[in-house]
């Protein structure tokens, strides 16, 4: 499988600084018994929810080693990174406690559970990669081979439970981070099935408990890595946080009903029954689709197409952005996309007038939508020359009225279909406004003024058809007026 997926593409955005090159001590020994070469990175990136630290390892072993050669040096090889690891994780604590040591008295219980939260917050992989070389690729003290070289000669091995109960015992109980490895080929297999970076996070919390319980009860809990990604996905529990959000929505009374889509998918997984496959395959095209779309729309912040742009006034604002769209689970890619294909299927004089949906992430409470449908009709007053240059102002009208204490950004997608000849496009206009937290007092307020509103003018013909959303939807407006509210459709 090649190197690149999805995936690695929307966690670049997340990387800590360049990956840094670093000496693993044990593996000179390694190297010279199995006249080898090795080239270790290490890699961090911070995502939302918690610290991913990636150490890449490639060993290098001559072209015509015998597979017990292999099995043997693989194995010296892992020893000598889990010895270099434990070393590395006592350096860092005696460093954390340091710091403690010295901090005021007053801030000591405070920097114990950040410290606490840090290492409930932070996943540490090992990549193993296994490369054949010859002679006549030598450069140095490293082989030099070219992507394409490299995957010819790259060994597909894997790392299933029973070599960690057998070939290398190790014990993960009293570990405060224990160090999860991974083949190349099981970490190119789960980036390019999980997609987003918040399943890649929970998938590892899920693949360390499985191990520990192997190691613990000393059976299975399963065989390969692949498998347990596929245990994984058609588990109801992969909804599990999707429902904590659909429930906190409807209590604030930012939606009136659980999402039908969501309860479906997650009693198809339940049940184990024919449609979750098809869940699954919708969920991983929306994932793919979400991932190009969001490149797009930063392209064209970047390049400067929309004329509000200035907000993102360095490449940090850039990925600060994207990491805001690619923070989105399968399924909340799902329902976004969702949105957007309904649009084919809208009445001609919506299409005309033009329309918005509020979509609220199903990752992040504090993350809202609103897709801005452009109408049709270029001289109307939700036309994209109308709506466009206020989306600012949109977004900060939005910010104002939702009722969610957790609120911390307001997304606007600015849509409009292109037909040209036989095939549609689509365009879309971003822009992504910052909430500061409310305060008890604010909420309290806003809330009285919602309610006030709501008697006054009542949104009418709400309906519950998940095929024919827009009919009970507010037009959009430069201003809007009514209290941002989502029906389930």
């Amino acid at each position: 499988m090649a190197d690149f997926t999805d995936l690695t593409e929307d966690l670049a955005c997340y990387l800590q600084g360049a990956a840094a090159g670093v000496s693993v001590g044990d593996m000179q020994a390694v190297t010279r018994q199995y006249n080898a070469y090795y080239d270790a990175r290490q890699s961090c990136y911070q995502l939302p929810l918690g610290r991913l630290q990636r150490l890449d390892l490639t060993l290098y072993l001559p072209r015509h080693s015998r597979a017990k050669t292999i099995k043997s040096a693989r194995t010296a090889t892992l020893k000598a990174v889990l010895a270099w690891y434990k070393t590395s994780c006592v350096a860092d604590s005696n460093d954390n406690q340091y710091k403690h040591d010295r901090s005021d008295n007053g801030q000591s219980d405070d920097q114990s559970n950040n410290q606490n939260h840090d290492k409930k917050s932070r996943r540490d992989v090992l990549i193993f990669d296994i490369v054949f070389f010859d002679e006549t690729e030598m450069s140095a003290d490293i082989p030099t081979l070219s992507p394409k070289q490299r995957l010819a000669n790259r060994l597909t091995h894997y790392f299933d439970t029973a070599y960690f109960m057998e070939d290398l015992v190790i014990d993960m109980s009293g570990e405060p981070r224990p160090l999860q490895i991974f083949s190349h080929a099981d970490w190119q297999r789960l980036s390019s099935t999980l997609q987003t970076p918040c399943e890649l996070w929970r998938f590892l919390r899920h693949h360390l408990q499985q191990l520990q319980q192997s190691l613990s009860d000393q059976h299975a809990h399963f065989e390969r890595v692949a498998d347990l990604v596929t245990q994984f996905l058609y588990s109801p529990s992969v909804f599990t946080h999707a429902i904590t959000i659909d429930n906190a929505l409807i209590k604030v009374g930012v939606q009136d009903a659980p999402n039908a889509a969501l309860i479906a998918m997650t009693l198809a997984h339940k049940n184990q029954s024919a449609t979750a496959q098809m869940y699954q395959q919708h969920m991983a095209q929306a994932a793919t689709l979400w991932s190009q779309l969001s490149g797009q729309m930063m392209a064209m912040c970047r390049d400067g197409r929309l004329k509000n742009s200035a907000q993102m006034s360095s490449e940090v604002d850039f990925l600060y952005w994207q990491q805001q769209l690619l923070d989105e689970s399968l399924f909340s890619r799902h329902e976004l996309v969702r949105t957007l294909y309904r649009y084919p299927k809208q009445p001609d004089n919506l299409k005309s007038a033009g329309y918005v949906v509020h979509q609220h992430s199903y990752e992040s409470l504090g993350r809202h939508y609103v897709l801005i449908f452009y109408g049709q009709n270029q001289e109307g007053q939700h036309s994209k020359q109308a709506i466009q240059p206020n989306l600012a102002k949109i977004a900060q009208d939005v910010a104002t009225r939702l009722p969610i204490a957790a609120l911390h950004h307001v997304i606007i997608l600015g849509v409009e279909f292109i037909n040209e000849g036989q095939e549609t496009f689509i365009d879309i206009d971003l822009w992504i406004q910052p909430v500061a937290t409310m305060t008890q007092r604010e909420r309290q307020l806003t809330k009285q003024l919602q309610q006030l509103q709501q008697q006054k003018a009542p949104v009418a013909g709400t309906s519950a058809d998940n095929d024919r959303p827009a009919e009970a939807l507010p037009q959009v407006c430069l201003n809007l007026t009514i209290p941002a509210r989502k029906s389930n459709k």
